[in-house]
């Protein structure tokens, strides 16, 4: 049990797991290394938001020229 390789995964505290790994994968039982664990087939929740995209930097990028634009105006003003 001592010499059986370690889980890699870390905790909440930061710390390494010192759970035994699965035979023949990376992690325990408790951080994904069970059969059958993980996401469903067809997983939802790992659907795109879209802020990422290009659209969506591109779209950030002009509300910040607009904002830095309204700011040098408003500084003109005082």
């Amino acid at each position: 049990m001592q010499s059986s390789p370690r889980c890699g995964a870390r905790t909440r505290h930061g710390t390494a797991c010192r759970a035994p790994a699965m035979q023949g994968k990376a992690r325990c039982r408790m951080h994904g290394g069970a059969r059958r664990s993980g996401a469903p087939k067809g997983n939802r929740n790992a659907l795109r938001h879209g802020m990422f995209t290009e659209d969506g930097s591109a779209e950030r990028h002009q509300v910040q020229a607009l904002l830095e634009d309204a700011w040098k105006v408003l500084d003109e003003l005082k």
